[in-house]
């Protein structure tokens, strides 16, 4: 995505930022350096087959990659390669929310109870109930994931759990702190939350992305469902041992990590995010990035499903993403107006890359070959 290929409102905004000294822009890390870290990890460390960098500032954006689709495949990937972004599927559910919030279709502190059927009784607390805002930081008291979750297929642990056991689960348990007190992260949280979304418009969840976000954006090949046209771009998973393993279907549970994308797509997502695209969304971005709720963590706050990390004075805005075969990782610092996207077809970790490529003062992990 070359700068001259922006909409002419986006050149517009790009053009003040350069005029404006006070707005200028972080350098983007060169390609070469780049390069350098993604045959490290994949050619030493052996820890992925494919990985996809993108990065953008307000004056250009490129894609850095290195490896495979999979361990028998001779294509490379590339810009257009679809991954499992996992639970950076987070930020699309809680913007989701944002914008129904700022269309005045819900309110942050609406209760759950209000927007589930009546046959579910959600858990409460002292009196309190578990509202929207609590599940899109983590903060609802809501365990990681339910406990009646035992999946049939340990390869493929969400497909066979349904809204049934979802129901049965939240009409039993017994939230064991107060709410909004602690930070825990929760995939039945933020899952629930996109449930929620769906059962308040009426329209399930993968086409909620798709006609709210993925359309403005022409982010053609973020969804849910994989279809003829984009199988050939589809990479393999693989395990820790970079051994090929199954794809991950989540069907009730959709919100917390069902989405797939490619690097093209998440740069124009983070463009967005960083204010170098104008979009009907910009307003919802920006209160999704706002800090809502102070983490113990000295150094992490919570956005709407954002992850604030500050750091040698400076803010980065992040989340990552894992499923069983695959790793993503978005960042942006809005101050730098640079951002990153990183994905990879392997389950070991890629976010010190991230990281690294928005703070240089945050080191690489070097981690073990097996």
């Amino acid at each position: 995505m070359k700068l001259t290929k922006l909409p002419i409102l986006a050149l517009l905004v790009v053009a003040i930022i350069i005029i404006n000294p006070m707005l200028s822009a972080a350098n983007l890390p060169s390609g070469s350096i780049v390069k350098a870290i993604l045959q490290e990890r994949i050619d030493k460390e052996k820890q992925s087959v494919g990985i996809v960098v993108g990065l953008i500032n307000p004056q250009n954006s490129k894609i850095i990659n290195y490896g495979k689709l999979s361990q028998s495949s001779s294509q490379a990937v590339n810009g257009d390669t679809i991954f499992e972004i996992g639970s950076v599927s987070k930020v699309f559910t809680t913007l989701l929310l944002a914008d129904m919030v700022e269309r005045k279709q819900l309110n942050l502190k609406d209760p759950i109870s209000k927007l589930l059927p009546k046959s579910v009784t959600a858990p409460t607390r002292k009196g309190k109930e578990i509202t929207l805002v609590d599940l899109a930081t983590h903060t609802s008291g809501l365990p990681r994931l339910p406990n009646n979750l035992k999946p049939k297929d340990i390869e493929n642990p969400y497909a066979d759990y349904t809204i049934e056991q979802l129901y049965s689960f939240l009409s039993n348990y017994q939230l064991p702190r107060d709410i909004g007190t602690k930070y825990e992260y929760s995939n039945l949280g933020v899952g629930l939350l996109g449930h929620i979304l769906s059962l308040k418009t009426g329209i399930d969840y993968e086409k909620l992305v798709v006609t709210r976000i993925a359309k403005p954006l022409q982010m053609n090949s973020t969804q849910i469902q994989i279809s003829s046209e984009m199988q050939p771009r589809f990479a393999t998973g693989h395990n820790q041992k970079l051994e090929a393993v199954k794809y991950w279907d989540i069907p009730t549970l959709a919100g917390a990590g069902a989405l797939h994308s490619t690097a093209n797509d998440l740069l124009k997502f983070v463009a967005a995010n960083l204010g170098l695209i104008k979009s009907s969304l910009s307003s919802a971005m920006q209160l999704s990035q706002q800090v809502v709720y102070k983490n113990d963590i000295s150094n992490l706050s919570m956005g709407l499903g954002w992850h604030i990390m500050k750091k040698d004075n400076r803010e980065i805005i992040w989340h990552n993403g894992g499923t069983g075969g695959f790793h993503s990782f978005i960042g942006f610092d809005k101050n730098k107006r640079i951002g990153v996207v990183v994905l990879s077809n392997s389950i070991n970790n890629i976010d010190d890359i991230g990281l690294h490529l928005l703070n240089k003062n945050i080191p690489l992990t070097k981690t073990r070959n097996f």
